[in-house]
């Protein structure tokens, strides 16, 4: 292609380029993250590209001189650190993670069937039985489980007598319990991905019977008002991090062409990516049971917004991170990358 018609056919990109570029340098130590965050990388990888052509095809000095300028001014831009890990977390919950939740999208499912379905069927079975939840449980477990939301007892959560110190205790134990079922339901697919899926099973039907029990007894007007809040990130995030797991258990299982090592470190990018997208559902969920859940709402507005939570995360899996001017997500030293 000669020059000419090279030039007419990148000059939009490149104008775009120039754009963001200029309101980068104009914002000086604090620009905004949002707009070059969408387009910037993929603009400079594009021009990256412009300029290696330019320069192997011998095109005027002065194309080549100009090109590499652009580089060379984007460059401290696109790999800058300080202050910019928030962003870098943004664009990652923004694009990065669901991006990848929607490619690994059959062993996400493998793993919900995997969780879910124990749930539904060991919930309706200790509905229907009483005595089935014995199976999982001894009776000190379920006496204590009884007690904790037993109407006549008090609901869990803030009664009068629990302070706000009492409430950052409490989150702090979820995180800690939330994160560690999490990060042993991913690590637990090394074991041939038969780890992950015990544990998303076994999580399943322990939950599933608690449910069904608790209805049972008629206990439900104050266990499901309470679950309902943080029921949709920490379910999901418990699914998402057994998929995870189950990546990891697939590239030893079956590698393909590749080594086992070599398939285990292919899939362990996505695997970590899964997880550490689930980890901040996790986090959030934590936030969620410590400080909302534990509420005096009222039952009808805890249902409304476990409702809306459902579809925030549904639709945030189903939508997040499709439409941004062409920008794959953020990822600092690739191979795609070009220094000036």
């Amino acid at each position: 292609m000669r020059q000419g018609p090279f030039e007419a056919s990148r000059a939009a990109a490149w104008a775009d380029y120039r754009s963001l570029l200029t309101a980068l340098e104009g914002r000086g130590r604090d620009p905004s993250p949002v707009l070059p965050l969408a387009r910037f990388p993929a603009l400079y990888r594009r021009l990256c590209a412009d300029y290696a052509l330019a320069r192997a095809r011998r095109y005027a000095p002065g194309l080549i001189a100009e090109l590499h300028d652009l580089v060379r001014r984007g460059y401290p831009h696109l790999y800058r650190r300080r202050n910019a890990w928030w962003a870098l977390a943004l664009g990652f919950m923004a694009a990065g993670f669901p991006r990848t939740l929607r490619r690994q999208a059959r062993v996400c499912a493998l793993a919900a069937a995997l969780f879910f379905l124990p749930l539904l069927v060991m919930g309706l079975a200790c509905w229907q039985d009483g005595e089935l939840i014995y199976s999982l449980m001894d009776s000190a477990q379920v006496a204590e489980l009884e007690s904790l939301y037993d109407p006549d007892g008090g609901r869990p959560g803030r009664g009068p007598e629990r302070q706000a110190d009492t409430d950052f205790m409490m989150f702090g134990f979820y995180v800690m319990n939330n994160i560690g079922i999490g990060f042993r339901t991913f690590g637990a697919g090394l074991l041939l991905g038969l780890g992950s899926v015990l544990i998303l099973i076994s999580n399943g039907l322990m939950i599933g019977a608690t449910a069904g029990h608790l209805t049972r007894l008629g206990f439900g007007p104050v266990f499901w008002p309470f679950v309902s809040g943080h029921g949709p990130f920490e379910l999901t995030a418990i699914v998402i991090c057994g998929a995870a797991g189950l990546l990891l258990g697939r590239a030893l299982i079956a590698p393909g062409r590749l080594t086992r090592l070599a398939a285990l470190r292919a899939n362990a990018r996505d695997a970590a990516v899964l997880v550490g997208g689930a980890a901040l559902m996790l986090l959030l969920a934590a936030v969620v049971e410590a400080f909302w859940s534990a509420s005096g709402a009222a039952a009808g507005v805890k249902y409304a917004v476990g409702v809306l939570g459902w579809v925030a995360v549904m639709a945030y899996f189903a939508l997040a991170g499709r439409v941004d001017g062409g920008a794959g997500p953020v990822r600092g030293g690739s191979g795609d990358d070009h220094g000036p």
